[in-house]
């Protein structure tokens, strides 16, 4: 069975939807949380068979109230990547292993907007991604990913959403399993929070089913490239 390693940045924001995929297909997983936990490091020497880094809020890593862990977490998925372990980032997540890889971050203003994503037709690293899938960004800045890394989906404007860095890692602009109950968990947490949330969350539950239904097909082609799916020895 796989274990996978959850950097877990607030209490609102976990791995929604996605725990059960993971769970259907027997692969575990276990939460770290380094802003509770201050021997969070030491837990990280376990042996896991990948990285999964969540968003974070209100928190950032270009200046504008960075991360406390940043530079460890930044550290740890440079660790990974060196070892050809898989790495999934989400929102804050992807911009964390774009800096391990060798990229950056751009600050932009905080925001929760729902985003219409389209796969890059002519990159056949993409063809696990539904043609258009909604991506749901909530916070601040975006990944810069680093030379050599490729574009699978992009928004309107031709700005990454999804980006993949070497054979098994992935950074998505938002979470691909979240839950309207997350963000409203997100926005009761922090003082801090996007002006005007109701009309997005209503939009967000509007298009639930269609996230569900997205993610059925992005799971299944996450759980190939990064080969957590192993045969059960017993069977």
């Amino acid at each position: 069975m796989s274990k996978l390693l959850v950097l877990q940045h607030t209490e609102a924001e976990f791995l929604g939807l996605i725990e059960d995929h993971l769970e259907a297909r027997r692969i575990a997983f276990q939460y770290v949380r380094p802003f509770v936990d201050q021997g969070w490091q030491l837990k990280t020497f376990d042996p896991f068979d990948g990285l999964v880094l969540l968003g974070g809020g209100p928190w950032s890593c270009t200046g504008e109230r960075n991360l406390p862990s940043l530079a460890g977490e930044v550290e740890l998925c440079a660790r990974y990547l060196a070892d050809g372990l898989p790495v999934l980032g989400f929102g804050l997540g992807a911009q964390i292993l774009a800096l391990a890889a060798g990229g950056g971050s751009q600050a932009t203003p905080f925001e929760f907007k729902l985003i219409k994503a389209a796969r890059v037709a002519d990159e056949a690293a993409a063809a696990f991604l539904p043609e258009e899938f909604y991506i749901v960004r909530y916070g601040r800045g975006r990944a810069l990913p680093p030379p050599g890394a490729r574009t699978l989906a992009q928004d309107a404007d031709g700005s990454p959403l999804i980006f993949q860095i070497g054979e098994n890692s992935f950074g998505f602009a938002g979470h691909p399993g979240v839950k309207s109950g997350i963000i409203e968990d997100l926005i009761m947490e922090f003082e801090e929070g996007p002006e005007d949330a109701i009309p997005q969350l209503n939009e967000l539950r509007a298009v639930h089913r269609d996230i569900e239904r997205s993610l059925h097909q992005i799971m299944i082609g996450l759980v190939q490239r990064t080969g957590w799916m192993r045969p059960d020895p017993q069977d």
